[in-house]
């Protein structure tokens, strides 16, 4: 974790400022005041609808020795010093830095934190899956090094500089992934997290309503690979045709992992085992492992045969890839719950795309048991908005027995989902998360599989959390 005086120097403040200050690590470093705790350092951030400055008091009140500001606000009572200041004597916290831009100043520590470490860096990007992927990559890599990785989603120009700050000395490998709205956003992040290895899971079509077209997305997420050093490795996705083609791009060594023999990792006997997991065959030049893990969804080995190759880049052995692989607290997205009247909610509301739309479904068809699925909006899809709504429906009625569509965009999957043979009877569209759970609770069976799946902003998890509720209300 970067020091007081680390973080000062970091964000370029007067070195002969810098020994009145104490070189002791914060505890965190927060952009929430609500998560604040005695030592913390506090980056008070402008944001869409209010400014990290209005809670810069909060921040010290629960503790926060510091905080990075770009104004000083009424009524707080802290020692502020400007970067410039170079009077030297005793510093009283809690302290004010303040400087012109809060997240360029943030972003200054953490490219100067991270230069001072020397942990193998492994970014991760893709269209869908790249969160699924670090988790698993950061599971593999802990077996033997002291890992560090960005939590939740922590991938953009906030997130991963917060990670970084929190390097220690004793950190042998980091792992961050790497999102990106528009080219030239994974550039910047590489040049601040400099990474050894670059992973790319695969380009689709989520943020094509930012990016305009797939090869606009295809240039952003192979800046990853660009952005490698000679003596790098590009780990790539060898079954998705686009991503095949960064190697040409790369200055880095290609190492690519896919489910056909030309992959340099690669596996087979792919066998989905409902509840229980999944079970396939890992082959590396003469050795072939056979791998059964608990994760839900066929889908799932491609993120494990991607964290094995990575793990395969470190020269790890198999009996530390394969306890990475099955690790149980890797925080995973696809979590089943137990549910209202003893179902089973199937809860996939982190974020949403056709592609991970429809392996989800595939998922659900693996299931031995009656199927419904609560499918909301999926954003961000430019000119491909309905095409891909109607591929998840027409895949739904496949799949459920009962489908509630929620949102503007999902009137697409119920009309879909009807014209491929689902009895209108059993489709329902919705307009927000209330009239979904209602229906809910409405249409629930005993021992129902229901999948619960939407973008993030749809905020389908009150749906999952209501369920779970009622459901654990109906246990007792």
């Amino acid at each position: 974790m970067i020091t007081v005086r680390h973080m000062w120097l970091g964000i370029g403040g007067n070195p002969r400022k810098a020994l009145d200050l104490p070189d002791e690590p914060f505890t965190h470093i927060v952009i929430d005041s609500r998560q604040a705790q005695p030592g913390a350092c506090f980056i008070a951030l402008p944001g869409e609808h209010r400014d990290g400055h209005e809670f810069v008091g909060d921040a010290l009140a629960r503790g926060a020795r510091a905080a990075l500001v770009h104004r000083v606000p009424p009524n707080v009572s802290a020692t502020v010093l400007p970067v410039e200041e170079d009077v030297p004597g005793p510093v009283q916290e809690p302290v004010l830095f303040l400087v012109e831009d809060t997240l360029a100043a943030l972003q200054r520590a953490a490219a100067y934190w991270r230069a001072l470490h020397t942990p193998r860096v492994v970014g991760i990007t893709g269209s869908v899956g790249k969160t699924s992927t670090k988790e698993m990559t950061a599971a593999v890599l802990r077996q033997r090094f002291v890992t560090l990785w960005n939590r939740a989603s922590y991938n953009n120009e906030i997130g991963l500089p917060l990670t970084l700050l929190h390097l220690g000395s004793e950190h042998q490998a980091l792992v961050v992934e790497m999102g990106a709205y528009e080219p030239g956003d994974i550039t910047a992040l590489c040049r601040l997290a400099h990474p050894h290895v670059g992973v790319v899971t695969n380009v689709g079509v989520s943020h094509l309503e930012r990016m305009g077209t797939v090869d606009r997305i295809w240039e952003a997420k192979s800046e990853l690979v660009r952005s490698l050093p000679p003596d790098g490795v590009a780990v790539l996705n060898w079954d998705d045709e686009r991503v095949r083609e960064m190697a040409h791009v790369t200055p880095a060594r290609v190492f690519s992992y896919g489910l056909t023999p030309e992959a340099d990792v690669w596996a087979e006997e792919v066998e989905t085992l409902g509840l229980e997991g999944i079970r396939f065959t890992l082959h590396y030049g003469d050795d072939v492992v056979p791998v059964r893990l608990p994760w839900l969804g066929e889908h799932m080995v491609h993120t494990a045969l991607a964290a094995t190759a990575v793990g395969l880049v470190f020269g790890m052995e198999w009996e530390e890839i394969l306890a990475g692989l099955g690790d149980p607290n890797a925080e995973l997205r696809i979590v089943v719950i137990p549910g209202l009247r003893g179902s089973h909610i199937i809860d996939d509301t982190y974020n949403a795309s056709p592609a991970s739309m429809l392996a989800a479904l595939n998922l659900l068809a693996d299931l031995d048991g009656s199927h419904m699925a609560i499918l909301g909006d999926m954003l961000e899809l430019g000119h491909y908005e309905e095409i891909g709504h109607r591929k998840v429906g027409a895949r739904a009625a496949k799949v459920v027995d009962r489908l509630i569509a929620v949102g503007e965009r999902a009137r697409w999957i119920a009309e879909e989902a009807v014209a491929a043979g689902l009895d209108p009877e059993r489709v329902v569209h919705v307009r927000d998360v209330e009239e979904a759970i209602a229906q809910a609770r409405e249409w629930i069976r005993p021992g129902d599989f229901v999948l619960v799946k939407a973008s993030r902003a749809m905020a389908l998890e009150r749906v999952v959390d209501a369920l779970r509720e009622e459901g654990q209300q109906s246990l007792g």
